[in-house]
């Protein structure tokens, strides 16, 4: 593997290194993400929009490589596309090396990408989404820092409830399965979903879909 750039994160450094096809993003010495597959990416906002099958607005937490924003542009039920991602050089990528991923998806005109703490981001916000799609960590069990704990329990889901619209729904991206946070899906919202997207090694993928209550 062939180190690109090394950068300074919030959480210590980003390293984005390659084999001449594929990129890796490592944070202090442990894998993050790669560019390899990404179905289960794209099913993180794909699921979503054709459950509500309108236009809709939509907020994605975490840019990740962009397979998620460049799926989301390609429904035809995205209207406007809302990124929270708290690195600087994750953002910076997608003009340069990661560009291919997210199909320069950073120039849409219906996308808004806001570098934020997506907790933080989302305990001053008032904007409301009618899909909102996470994508920070690598599941419930298993998060990029202490502080994004929080979001997957009740304060979280309650913080992550507030933002959608009636009816909307939230989707949350794991590797692997989460039974403790899928029964906390189902104590706060209407209707709760489990989708296992298998994987070259190791368990499948899954992301969750939990619907809020109409109006």
């Amino acid at each position: 593997m062939e180190v690109y750039e090394r950068r300074d994160g919030e959480n210590g450094e980003l390293v984005l290194r390659g084999d001449g096809r594929h990129l890796e993003i490592i944070s202090n010495g442990v894998f993050l993400m790669d560019t390899r597959a990404g179905e289960s990416e794209r099913l993180l906002v794909r699921a979503p929009l054709e459950r509500l099958a309108r236009p809709a607005d939509v907020l994605i937490g975490g840019l990740g490589v962009g397979f998620t924003l460049a799926e989301a542009l390609r429904s035809p039920y995205a209207r406007s596309v809302t990124v929270i991602e708290r690195e600087p050089a994750v953002i910076g990528w997608h003009e340069t090396h990661l560009r291919p991923f997210s199909g320069g998806a950073l120039s849409d005109p219906r996308v808004r990408v806001e570098r934020a703490d997506l907790a933080a981001w989302l305990r001053t916000s008032t904007a409301a989404f009618d899909a909102v799609c996470l994508d920070i960590d690598n599941g419930p069990d298993w998060t990029v820092t202490e502080g994004n704990a929080a979001l997957y329990g009740p304060e979280g889901l309650a913080l992550l409830a507030g933002r959608l619209r009636p009816g909307g729904v939230l989707a949350v991206w794991s590797a692997g399965a989460a039974p403790v946070f899928e029964a906390l899906l189902r104590e706060r919202f209407a209707e709760v979903a489990a989708h296992a997207v298998p994987v070259p090694r190791g368990e499948p993928d899954v992301v969750y879909l939990a619907s809020a209550r109409p109006a």
